[in-house]
């Protein structure tokens, strides 16, 4: 039973699938069935694709059936874009030895870097199946007023537990350098609003410019470090059909680095929504919106304070630092639809969200 969107692949996003075989084969078990490939649906950024490997004489390769072999493939989007964020390499170092320490990484099994394979790099990693939660609550938790409370427990859980994963112990120490990590975000994602702002969109330039300033003014001392996520949202974990409680996966593991782990926690806080939230602060949610049985951003951070023991006094700060980096993304996204880089009609809306998202940050942190 599957509950992640899985279609035909996009036809400005498909590659030479025989070449792709050909590469496969002998690399991972399975390998030598043929192979189907679909796409899942959801997401904005990477673009990630189901790999079925399946006898020969299967009517519908598409089809959950007991002979076929299952793989997700990674890879970064169409277009220009910043290898930082969209770093394969990164992620499949991250994921060929988190699964050892923190079980709900899926364990990835090999990289590509060679473009002549599907025109970029890539990396194949093992199938997990559950339910993503989107804008609407899955069909397995939808008699069960619970299910929202007990996910997002488990969602914030499952974050500190992360936090307190030991990096040296998994080899991963010089995946990031800790000290400073703060700064440098800040200063990286007005470099990167720069490279993919809009012309003509002056008053999105001087609320960017005027958060930019506060950030820099009110940084808090460095936590201790611990491994960050960097993109930790509801719609980036999976969780099990039968118990909303259980996560079963934790996805998108392209910008995992080594810093502050309330940078985490602040950008969380950016997707979540509760239903008396204005309409600017709900485009920008990654949930359903107006579900009264999920926990409200304090509570999760009450949650995450409890179960990590770290300070969470500043959180302030790191939520407005979550939603000043959200809409560079979004701008990064923008602007490659804007330029016909990739022709995903969900993109066409962004340009919208940016000033919203800033406008979000002052009330959290300028005008607060």
């Amino acid at each position: 039973m599957e509950h992640e969107k899985i279609i035909d692949v996009r036809a400005d996003e498909k590659f030479d699938q025989s070449i792709l075989a050909n590469y496969l084969r002998g690399k991972l078990p399975g390998s030598e069935k043929p192979l189907s490939i679909r796409q899942f649906g959801g997401g904005a950024a990477n673009l990630t694709y189901l790999l079925q490997y399946v006898d020969s004489n299967a009517v519908d390769p598409g089809t959950k059936i007991d002979n076929v072999t299952e793989y997700v493939l990674r890879r970064p989007p169409l277009g220009p874009v910043a290898k930082s964020a969209h770093d394969m390499s990164r992620e499949y170092r991250v994921l060929s030895v988190l699964y050892e320490a923190f079980p709900l990484a899926p364990r990835a099994f090999l990289y590509c870097e060679d473009p002549k394979v599907i025109g970029t790099d890539f990396f194949v990693m093992e199938r997990r199946s559950g339910a993503v939660v989107r804008q609407s609550i899955p069909e397995p938790y939808q008699n069960n007023p619970a299910a929202p409370q007990l996910m997002s427990g488990a969602l914030i859980d499952a974050l500190a537990d992360f936090h307190a994963v030991d990096y040296v112990a998994l080899g991963l120490e010089s995946l990031g350098r800790p000290e400073g990590f703060v700064a440098r975000q800040i200063e990286g994602w007005y470099k990167r609003w720069h490279a993919a702002k809009e012309d003509g969109k002056e008053k999105d330039g001087t609320l960017m410019d005027e958060l930019y300033k506060w950030l820099k003014n009110n940084q808090p001392q460095d936590e201790s470090a611990s491994l960050v996520h960097n993109d930790y949202k509801l719609d980036n974990v999976m969780l099990d059909l039968a118990d909303p409680a259980k996560l079963v996966a934790i996805f998108d593991w392209d910008m995992c680095t080594l810093g502050d782990p309330l940078c985490d926690l602040g950008a969380l806080l950016c997707y979540w929504s509760e239903p008396s939230d204005p309409d600017y602060y709900k485009s920008a949610s990654m949930m359903p919106t107006d579900n009264p049985n999920f926990m409200t951003r304090a509570q999760l951070v009450e949650r995450y304070a409890q179960r990590s023991g770290r300070d969470v006094s500043n959180i302030h700060f790191y939520h407005a630092l979550g939603l000043y980096r959200l809409a560079v993304i979004i701008a990064q996204i923008y602007i490659r639809y804007v330029r016909g880089q990739t022709q995903d009609q969900r993109f066409a809306s962004f340009g919208e969200r940016i000033p919203l998202l800033l406008q979000a940050a002052h009330d959290i942190a300028i005008n607060r």
